[in-house]
């Protein structure tokens, strides 16, 4: 009698079950340490409602603004750079110095599975924030329906990945997991000044506004807000995209060549 074998799983589908696999060990590690997950969890909720003082000096109507979108926009980019980049940066420091990440390449898992397996709960709880962020604001602050969605998912889309390159980049010059948040600082101060987080770029002079634009979350705030707005055109929002991209593959190619995968000396 012959004895009957299940037939292997198609490549795509085993790289599926290592991904679940390793974000759900990564999420669990990621609920044991209270301090990420209040900095993932409330900062983004409670600092949006920091920039009323600043756009109340402001004439938002003559910019084509309203305080929920300003707030929403705030809102959002607040998610990507503490839901996202700095709770990856710590964690990427953190798994190298556990030597868990030298452990996970002695396996099935390749190298970009395991950062992208790495970054799955996070990416996802800054895409939940900003689908809450969005009703809440939609709702309690009278921002509306997006009148160019696809404006906003793509500067959301781009905006979660970018993150997450950067955050692996910096944990490449993060000695230990407690240096994590001094390393993080730098880009977190540019993007809410220059990035149209905390001051939206539509009211700071033209030139200013111009170098600010080239920041590397400059074109994804600028994508989100636009969305709700609708004031950008074909060219701007190629031009942001473009950007983004730009940003994206720099990110990707410096990983590629900096990140440590053992821990530092």
């Amino acid at each position: 009698m012959s004895t009957l074998t299940r037939p292997a799983a198609p490549a795509y589908a085993r790289t599926v079950r290592r991904l679940g696999a390793l974000a759900r060990a990564e999420l669990t590690l990621l609920g044991r340490n209270r301090s990420a997950v209040l900095t993932a969890l409330l900062v983004p909720l409670a600092l949006p409602f920091t920039v009323r003082p600043a756009v109340d000096r402001i004439d938002l109507r003559a910019e084509g603004l309203t305080l929920g979108t300003v707030t929403l926009t705030a809102a959002i980019g607040y998610s990507l750079l503490f839901a996202v980049y700095t709770s990856l940066v710590s964690a990427f420091a953190a798994r190298r110095e556990e030597l868990v990440l030298k452990r996970l390449r002695t396996g099935e898992l390749g190298d970009l599975e395991i950062l992208v397996g790495t970054c799955l709960p996070a990416v996802c709880i800054g895409l939940a924030q900003a689908l809450v962020l969005s009703a809440g604001c939609a709702v309690l602050l009278d921002a509306g329906a997006p009148q160019a969605p696809y404006l906003t998912v793509l500067g959301l889309l781009t905006g979660l990945v970018l993150c997450a390159a950067l955050a692996a980049l910096t944990s490449a010059f993060t000695r230990t997991t407690e240096s994590a948040q001094v390393t993080a600082l730098p880009l977190v101060f540019v993007s809410m000044i220059g990035s149209g987080i905390a001051v939206p770029l539509q009211v700071l002079p033209d030139r200013l506004a111009a170098v600010c634009e080239l920041l590397p979350l400059s074109p994804a705030i600028r994508l989100v807000g636009a969305g709700w707005t609708g004031s950008m055109g074909a060219s701007e929002a190629l031009g942001a995209t473009a950007t983004a991209l730009a940003w994206t593959v720099v990110a990707v190619f410096a990983v590629r060549r900096w990140f440590r995968w053992e821990p530092r000396r």
